[in-house]
């Protein structure tokens, strides 16, 4: 009975929402409790991976951050190739209007965020955290609300978080690099030509593709580019067209690890926030502001104002059944982070020691925009009417 019931769990949508949202509670629960230390030893428990001269020497939060988030990213790249192939991402007239939400749900949370902190260069890194989407958050928390919404607002919602998810890749890719090896980067061109070559030429082995992917991965993380984007390329060139059943078998094999694992596992070890160092101050801070205000009001402005620019310059229309009272509260839904914006904050902030007391913590930003982003969505959705 018991077995039954935690494989129905699983199946649900929402069982990653819920499952993030028990990995948070658990870590702040945890973060102020006297077993605090063992919290913070977890995270800092060293794991050495060493294979002849090669090291990788790690605490067990960067190999979570650095190495389990890139399978998150391979089954990323993997449905962005799925949705330009086969999926919604195909046809140009039905990407138009998420492609442009999802642009001002970037674009307008950035400009908010800078408006409160252009002013403090340090800050400033931070702007691109409150620019993120987290999918099965947000798809967690619209399948709650069952046939109170339209099926087709999900697909709007997964197009625009898919695009939304691309943009965050291409700003970790651009914005988030330091200290390159040139060296390493040459070994990440080689295995990238290789990939080609071998999708070129119709080699359809899902594992001799992993293994190039694993020498990229490992060579990106010594490059200086953050790591992760190894899952990303590795997923866009796995093939499709002539490996369809292989192809999705992967994908599948791919959701019950990350959103019951990985990505819960992820939460748990970023969102361990110490309430006995935080004042009122850090409420007030112009960090903590500009990412709660960011995720809550531009993402909403953004994803709304340019969905209603969109269809009214002729490059798409609502989808059907979809009113605009459906389109704006899945824009305040957009405001949900999460992952995404945990991930870019500890990029964005990556610091030790003496050099972290000196900032305000961004994960609380994030978690008080995403909260009232998926509670206020939410109840909009839900008290939305199914025709106007």
């Amino acid at each position: 009975m018991l077995k039954d019931s935690l494989l129905g769990f699983f199946k649900k949508e929402s069982s990653t929402g819920i499952l993030l949202m028990l990995a948070t509670v658990a870590a702040m629960t945890v973060a102020n409790s006297p077993f605090k230390h063992f919290y913070d030893e977890f995270n800092q428990i060293p794991v050495v991976v060493s294979i002849g001269t090669l090291t990788i020497a790690k605490p067990l939060l960067l190999w979570i951050n650095d190495g389990l988030m890139a399978i998150f990213f391979f089954m990323v790249g993997l449905e962005i190739k799925r949705e330009v192939v086969e999926g919604e991402l195909k046809d140009p007239k039905k990407i138009a209007v998420p492609a442009m939400a999802a642009l001002g749900g970037m674009v307008v949370p950035a400009l908010v965020y800078t408006l409160f902190n252009h002013s403090d260069p340090r800050a400033m890194e931070g702007w691109a955290i409150p620019t993120a989407t987290d999918i099965a958050f947000a798809l967690g928390i619209l399948s709650l609300l069952g046939n109170r919404v339209p099926a087709v607002l999900k697909l709007f919602l997964l197009t625009l978080a898919i695009i939304d998810d691309l943009g965050a890749i291409i700003i970790i890719a651009l914005f988030y690099t330091s200290g390159l090896s040139y060296l390493s980067l040459g070994i990440v061109a080689t295995t990238i030509a290789a990939l080609f070559l071998m999708n070129r030429y119709g080699v359809v082995n899902n594992t001799a593709y992993v293994l190039i992917g694993t020498v990229m991965w490992v060579a990106m993380l010594k490059s200086g580019v953050h790591a992760t984007l190894a899952g990303v390329i590795l997923g866009l060139f796995i093939p499709i067209k002539n490996n369809k059943a292989s192809f999705h078998a992967l994908e599948h094999s791919l959701h019950g690890p990350v959103n019951h694992v990985i990505l819960p596992l992820f939460a748990f070890v970023n969102t361990g926030i110490d309430f006995a160092n935080i004042t009122a101050r850090d409420f007030k801070d112009a960090v903590t502001m500009g990412i709660v205000l960011g995720l809550f009001a531009g993402k909403q402005i953004g994803i709304f104002l340019f969905s209603w620019i969109a269809i009214k310059l002729g490059l798409g229309s609502l989808p059907s059944g979809v009113t605009w009272r459906h389109l704006y509260g899945l824009a305040v839904l957009g405001g949900v982070g999460f992952t995404m914006s945990l991930f870019i904050g500890s990029l964005a902030f990556e610091c030790s020691g003496e050099a972290c007391l000196s900032m305000v913590d961004e994960r609380m930003g994030i978690l008080i925009g995403s909260l009232l982003s998926g509670m206020v969505g939410y109840l909009l959705l839900r008290a939305a009417p199914a025709k106007e």
